[in-house]
């Protein structure tokens, strides 16, 4: 097993924003949600790590390689940066694993025939339901 890469708080850009949705008076006067930058070009990622995180297509990760994540699910800051970096966290670690390179293969003979003679069964029901002539 691969241990975790660690992600260094320097690298990390978060700015407090305010938070969108329903919440009342307190929704618009305090600044609760986060707002989560981590630039991947500059990042002390392994180089393997860094291109399958940039050749994915994923909304969250900008044309210029950055990662952007917004937390507001709480209304505590300090959640919301705990959120928006365990996310971060988890798209590094899910880029950090290696694909298995699939190895084709061939249906077996009996396989083939086994498809075969299905579909000749079927197309035998089939053919018993025509209109019956007296």
């Amino acid at each position: 097993m691969q241990r975790p890469i660690d992600i260094l708080e320097h690298e990390v850009v978060i700015t407090a924003i305010r938070a969108q949705g329903a919440g009342g008076q307190n929704v618009n006067k305090v600044s609760n949600a986060v707002h989560l930058r981590y630039d991947l070009h500059r990042a002390t990622l392994p180089e393997a790590v860094r291109e399958r995180l940039l050749a994915r297509s994923d909304q969250r990760i900008t044309r210029d390689g950055v990662v952007v994540i917004k937390a507001q699910s709480s209304r505590s800051l300090e959640a919301n940066r705990e959120d928006a970096l365990d996310r971060l966290r988890a798209l590094v670690a899910e880029a950090a694993e290696v694909p298995v390179q699939r190895r084709p293969t061939r249906p077996t003979r009996a396989s083939q025939r086994r498809r075969v003679d299905s579909k000749v069964r079927h197309g035998q029901a089939k053919a018993l339901r025509g209109r019956v002539e007296p």
